[in-house]
């Protein structure tokens, strides 16, 4: 029996090993590049160009000379690159893997709510569609939001769509009059409190990294608030040794990578997207393949959701 399983998992190795090269020569002969997001799945950041976070890929997708770019992530952030760069081919390798926040946010209920308040600044989280983008003055991402808001001269801001990010802002831009859109993130959300207390009373000197997409009452026990690679940058540079990690946990592959002598840890039993971890290897090679699935938006849609991007890149400077 032990046999059978050492020689099911060299089978197994092997043809990962061969997924991974035949993905490579595809980029190669397609001039592609892969993005992806800190939340993928681990194999799917290893095999990528480029890790990061969604300011920071929004950013490289567009600066990068690559005519095909595979974007492993989600819906909105594929859509955001073929936004910013109409030319090139943008490939989301599964289709269906959605964002739950951004579909809280009805582009037909968004157009109503805005009408009552026509001085205020309209800002949307990056975790949006692209039509509710259309209604937006800009766009902010977790790590840009504060900043571009701060240069924003309107003294009313109407932030949609996530409730915890805005109220997060609220608290650290009280001279901003914030108007919230009722989302949030379905894997923020579910954090309990009482989680991370616990871990504090066995691990009294551990540090709590929160990101922002979470409600108040765990915010309040962070030790840092911030986004992806916020909290990847806090705890590599800190010295402390034990970290309660209170974001996806697809960020542990980079944390521990990083920082192999630290220790890690997540509130509750897990905090998982299943949506960032629809893509797998294979979808990627038959993505590359057979050019699937490629980003097509309305030129005239995508021309006033692209002012909203232009901003949040020009007003985060």
């Amino acid at each position: 029996m032990y046999i059978h399983l050492l020689i099911y998992r060299e089978s197994e190795d092997n043809m990962v090993e061969n997924l991974k090269d035949k993905i490579n020569r595809l980029k190669k002969e397609k001039n592609a590049v892969i993005l992806a997001h800190y939340y993928q799945r681990p194999e799917i950041q290893d095999i990528a160009d480029v890790v990061g976070d969604s300011y920071f890929l929004s950013k490289y997708a567009q600066e990068c000379k690559e005519e095909v770019i595979v974007f492993c992530g989600v819906l909105f952030m594929a859509e955001s690159a073929k936004i910013l760069s109409p030319e090139k081919t943008v490939l989301l390798p599964v289709y269906d893997a959605g964002c739950p926040m951004a579909d809280m946010a009805d582009y037909e209920d968004i157009k109503e709510f805005v009408k009552d308040y026509p001085e205020a600044a309209v800002v949307a989280y990056i975790n949006s569609s692209t039509e509710v983008k259309t209604l937006c003055d800009v766009c902010v991402t977790s790590s840009s939001a504060e900043k571009i808001i701060r240069n924003l001269p309107q003294e009313d801001i109407v932030f949609l769509p996530d409730r915890n990010l805005g109220g997060y802002l609220a608290e650290k831009i009280p001279e901003k009059n914030f108007i919230l859109w009722d989302g949030f993130c379905i894997t923020h959300e579910k954090v309990d409190a009482d989680s991370i207390v616990q871990i504090k009373q066995q691990l009294s000197d551990a540090k709590v990294l929160v990101h922002p997409e979470c409600p108040k009452p765990v915010r309040d026990l962070a030790d840092y608030i911030g986004s992806t690679s916020g909290i990847i940058d806090f705890a590599t540079k800190s010295d402390a040794a034990d970290f309660v990690i209170v974001t996806e946990e697809g960020i542990m592959h980079e944390l521990k990578t990083k920082n192999p002598e630290k220790n890690f840890y997540v509130p509750g039993k897990t905090m998982t997207c299943i949506n960032m971890k629809k893509i797998t290897l294979e979808d990627v090679c038959e993505s590359l393949e057979k050019m699937k699935y490629p980003i097509t938006l309305d030129e005239e849609v995508r021309l006033n959701a692209f002012k909203s991007l232009e901003n949040m890149h020009k007003l985060s400077r």
